[in-house]
């Protein structure tokens, strides 16, 4: 079955000055950026609650912020449930007490970001290679907070050009790799897709998740379009453990650009980057 690839039609704007970040907006580099969203994604955060810790170069600046505000007191009694063993081992190194959905299976409030974000705060994510367990503790949450620089807001998941990541079981990986290629239309035409096996640092062995599963990329030519209709379809192929579409899951976007931050919540109308990037 192929997935038809029609294009989707996509807060208020606020900027913060924080320490070590330079004061001219020509000087910001896209990690300042991230580093500027993450922490005013911080500020939804309040003693008291179980949150969901995300994954990334992104979300690690919002782990940092979190223990820096538990050590100066001004955060008391948090909780926080890692998506991944990176981020495991960066709180713990903060002092930021754990547990898991076992013991805790309802999240107040996750902070993470993402590699996509199309008009309706759905998400690719997943390119660090921790999408499974983003997901399940992400869909545990009662608010998810993603963190991004304006460079990833696209017109439809897909969009970029980049990869969209789907974690697979190592058993015959080439043929489910074969079979997510052949959804999307993977002989030519408009609905191109590409699908590669993601390799470990160096290009030799595959890169292993933290599940002991593989990832494929799949690269698209353009938008996906149905989005619901992709994910049922991949979900249904054996051998899929989960892709990194997070669709109806974000609740807010903090987009950050040189001339600010704009905070967009579910149901808004677009205002800030995410107008300009409608216009654009």
């Amino acid at each position: 079955m192929a997935i038809p690839f029609p294009c989707f039609p996509f807060s208020e704007t606020l900027t913060i000055d924080k320490p070590s970040i330079p004061s001219s907006p020509s000087l910001l580099t896209q990690d300042d950026l991230k580093q500027i969203a993450a922490y005013k994604a911080v500020e939804f955060v309040e003693s008291g609650m179980v949150l969901g810790l995300g994954t990334g170069s992104t979300a690690t600046h919002a782990v940092s912020r979190i223990g820096e505000l538990l050590q100066q007191g001004k955060l008391e009694n948090i909780v926080g449930i890692p998506t991944s063993k990176k981020t495991h081992e960066q709180a713990l190194a903060l002092g930021i007490p754990l547990s898991d959905l076992d013991h805790h299976p309802i999240i107040d409030l996750a902070i993470d970001g993402a590699d996509e974000v199309d008009p309706d705060l759905n998400l690719v994510k997943g390119r660090g290679g921790s999408l499974l367990r983003e997901k399940m503790v992400e869909s545990a949450c009662r608010r998810l907070v993603v963190v991004v620089d304006e460079s990833k807001l696209v017109d439809g998941l897909g969009g970029s050009g980049l990869a969209m990541p789907v974690e697979v079981v190592p058993f015959c990986w080439a043929h489910t790799a074969r079979r997510l290629e052949s959804l999307f239309g993977g002989g030519g035409g408009a609905g191109r897709c590409v699908a590669k096996l993601r390799r470990a640092e160096g290009g030799g062995e595959p890169f292993v998740t933290d599940n002991a599963n593989y990832i494929v990329d799949l690269y698209f030519a353009g938008p996906i379009g149905d989005v619901e209709a992709a994910s049922d379809a991949m979900l249904r192929i054996a051998g899929v453990v989960e892709h990194g579409m997070f669709l109806d899951m974000a609740t807010t976007v903090i987009a950050a650009g040189a001339c600010g931050v704009t905070v967009k919540n579910k149901g808004e109308v677009e205002t800030g980057l995410f107008n300009e990037r409608s216009r654009s």
